[in-house]
C-alpha cells in the first residue's frame, strides 16, 4: 500500500479501545475513540532525535466529514458510514468519539462478535492535515526532542478497527511522518552548528586584531 494517498496519513491508539452494546430489541452498536486529545505518542526517534505527536483538541473543528466510513485496518469491506446514518463521530474532551450501528450486514455482525471477544479491541484512523505546530526542545545531553501538535484535520476519511496495535499502513505513514520530522531537525541543527562556527572564526578573527593593536 502506498505511504501516502493524496497527503493522507493513518494513526493507530492503543488507548482507543471499542466496546460493544447490545439494545434491547437486539441492535448491535460499537462505541470507542478513534484518536485521544492532547495525549503525546511517539512518533520516531533515533539516538539523538526524538519525534512525538499529539492531536490538538480542536482540531476536528471544521474538518470536513461528510460521508466517513468504518472498515477493518483500512480496507476491503465498509461496516458503517456517515451517508446513511449508522456512522457517528463527535469530538469530546477525551478524543473523537465514535459510535456504529454493525447489525446492518454479516460482516458487521461478525466483527460485534470479534469486538465483544476481544479479538479485536483497537481503533485507527486516516485523514489529511490542515494544520500543524511544531516545538523542539534539547536536554542536558544535548537530545532534541520534537513535539508535533496537529492542530487542525482537514478532511477525515475512514475510521477502522484494528487487529494489531500498528498494520502497514500506519507503521509506514508513522514513520515516513516521523523521519521527515527528523531530517528537517538535523537540518536545522547542522544549519545552527556551521552558524555557531562561523560565529567562534570570527570571534578568532577580532580577538587576534585586538591583540595585534595591543
Amino acid at each position: 500500500m502506498p505511504v501516502k494517498i493524496d497527503s493522507r496519513e493513518y494513526r493507530n491508539f492503543d488507548a482507543a479501545l471499542m466496546e460493544t452494546r447490545k439494545t434491547e430489541d437486539g441492535a448491535m452498536f460499537v462505541e470507542g475513540y478513534a484518536t485521544t486529545f492532547n495525549q503525546p505518542y511517539r512518533l520516531a526517534g533515533d539516538d539523538k532525535i526524538t519525534v512525538n505527536e499529539q492531536v490538538d483538541r480542536n482540531a476536528f473543528d471544521g474538518t470536513d466529514m461528510s460521508d466517513v466510513i468504518m472498515q477493518y485496518d483500512h480496507a476491503g469491506r465498509v461496516f458503517a458510514r456517515i451517508a446513511n446514518g449508522t456512522l457517528e463521530l463527535v469530538p469530546d474532551e477525551h478524543g473523537l468519539k465514535i459510535r456504529a450501528y454493525l447489525g446492518g450486514t454479516e460482516i458487521g455482525r461478525q466483527l460485534f462478535e470479534e469486538i465483544q471477544g476481544g479479538y479485536t479491541n483497537k481503533m485507527s484512523f486516516g485523514f489529511t492535515v490542515a494544520g500543524e505546530r511544531k516545538e523542539r526542545s534539547k536536554d542536558a545531553e544535548g537530545r532534541v526532542t520534537i513535539l508535533r501538535t496537529i492542530t487542525k484535520i482537514g478532511k477525515l476519511f475512514d475510521v477502522s478497527a484494528v487487529s494489531l496495535p500498528a498494520n502497514d499502513a500506519t507503521e509506514i505513514s508513522s514513520r515516513t511522518t516521523g523521519d521527515g520530522l527528523i531530517a528537517e531537525a538535523q537540518e536545522e541543527i547542522r544549519a545552527e552548528e556551521e552558524r555557531q562556527r562561523k560565529i567562534g572564526e570570527i570571534r578568532k578573527i577580532l580577538k587576534g586584531e585586538q591583540n595585534h593593536d595591543e
